[in-house]
């Protein structure tokens, strides 16, 4: 099929630009293909673009040592993502290869006997997977000569793009809703860029920025998340490759992910499918599964109505980085979940707090609320006998809890409040017997 130019800002003509194995941008629903460039909807049926590789051909132990021999962060797996041969040497955050950590003392809490694992991507630079998806969306601005890097944030992603502009020596301005956590506020502020509250919720947010890329106001921006958005996209499979590589090149047989746009799901199943395709893991089934919050959960409540489509929910949880009330891959996840014979579940708030302190108190990692959803969503689905106990099950933490303390503040407090006495230890009834 013929590539394509399409012309204007979501739009001008693409320039001709080094993005390594990237061969063009192809549309999700009608195949059709376009030139790289600062894109995101199909001219022909406004489907949603992504990246189409040429990817490595030749022999898959040879590729995996060069990905072995590579740095300690995503740009490891750089010959498989849509950035330039020598993106190591720019600089940039290097983000990525984080822990996978075998939660031993949570499968036994759980009754895990096939082997549990939390992929903890709280030890990124601003302690979010979003240091992944927007360092490859920074290549990707720097290819079609953007100045300002910017998006529409729930919080971790206003962080992790204003810290990656600063590094890049760009501009940055991103925009949020005005009720976000403070913590989360302050670590997008810190970093210098603009920081604009917007009054509404994140659908609202999302839309003024579609608002603004058509505007010239928004001359030479790349909004990693909307004009950057195929690009962008593709650091989530980075986290598909780790697991991979981190489990000895294997797939796991359960994976469970949570839905904010639905994105990060959708392209780690793809990571997984390139890692079939290439050779370089066996080629064997796995399950996908979906965790949102009760208080958004509009495709968990269209998994359980048997739906294709989507409908739009006002958020109302204390996940608030999950809090998209209209997800823009929700029936891109509904379509895995079915295929790999996943699901898609959701907790209560109470459940999300008790999943943070499970994970906590039995391993000492401490997720923000969407990791409390995605533990919250397993242990639910394992109680449910939906989740398999006796297979090899990764969790993903996507956060640090230290961004969300207002969620657990209220129930983890001092133990006791003492005078400096060895008496009034003993009275308090500390001293283990």
């Amino acid at each position: 099929m013929a590539v394509q130019t399409v012309a204007g800002n979501t739009t001008s003509s693409a320039p001709a630009v080094d993005l390594g194995p990237a061969a063009a941008l192809s549309c999700r629903e009608c195949g059709e293909r376009f030139e790289l460039g600062p894109l995101f909807a199909c001219a022909s049926c406004f489907g949603p673009l992504e990246v189409a590789y040429d990817l490595p051909t030749g022999s898959p132990e040879e590729l995996r040592k060069r990905i072995e021999a590579g740095p300690d962060n995503i740009w490891r797996y750089a010959p498989l993502l849509p950035v330039p041969a020598d993106v190591a040497e720019k600089p940039n955050l290097n983000p990525g290869f984080t822990k996978l950590v075998k939660a031993d003392n949570l499968a036994r809490e759980l009754g895990v006997t096939g082997g549990l694992y939390v992929k903890d991507d709280s030890g990124n630079p601003t302690h979010s997977f979003k240091d992944r998806v927007v360092a490859i969306a920074v290549e990707a601005a720097r290819a079609f000569g953007f100045t300002t890097l910017s998006c529409s944030s729930t919080g971790n992603l206003a962080g992790a793009v204003g810290a990656a502009a600063a590094r890049a020596g760009l501009r940055s301005c991103v925009f949020i809703p005005h009720d976000l956590e403070q913590g989360k506020v302050v670590m997008a502020a810190v970093y210098g860029g603009e920081l604009v509250g917007i009054e509404g919720n994140y659908d609202d947010v999302n839309r003024f920025c579609s608002e603004l890329i058509g505007d010239p106001l928004g001359e030479g921006w790349g909004f990693v998340n909307v004009n950057l958005r195929p690009y962008y996209g593709e650091g989530s499979k980075t986290l598909a490759y780790e697991i991979c590589e981190q489990l000895g090149w294997r797939l796991p047989d359960q994976i469970v992910i949570p839905i904010a746009s639905g994105s990060q799901l959708t392209k780690i199943d793809k990571g997984f499918q390139e890692l079939i395709k290439l050779g370089l893991v066996e080629d064997r089934a796995y399950k996908i599964f979906g965790a949102q919050a009760e208080g958004c959960s509009p495709v968990s409540a269209a998994f359980k109505a048997g739906h294709d489509v989507v409908r739009p929910q006002k958020p109302n949880t204390i996940a608030k980085s999950l809090a998209i009330g209209n997800p823009a891959d929700g029936p891109y996840v509904l379509d895995i979940a079915r295929r790999t014979g996943g699901a898609v579940e959701d907790v209560t708030d109470e459940q999300v707090v008790d999943a943070i302190k499970l994970l906590a108190r039995t391993e000492g990692v401490f997720g923000e609320t969407a990791g409390g959803v995605t533990l919250g969503v397993t242990k639910k689905l394992i109680e449910a006998g939906v989740i398999d106990p006796a297979l090899t099950t990764v969790v993903l933490n996507t956060g640090d809890g230290l961004k969300t303390l207002d969620a657990v503040s209220a129930t983890s407090q001092a133990t006791a409040t003492i005078k400096p006495s060895l008496d009034a230890f003993r009275a308090a009834g500390l001293v283990a017997n």
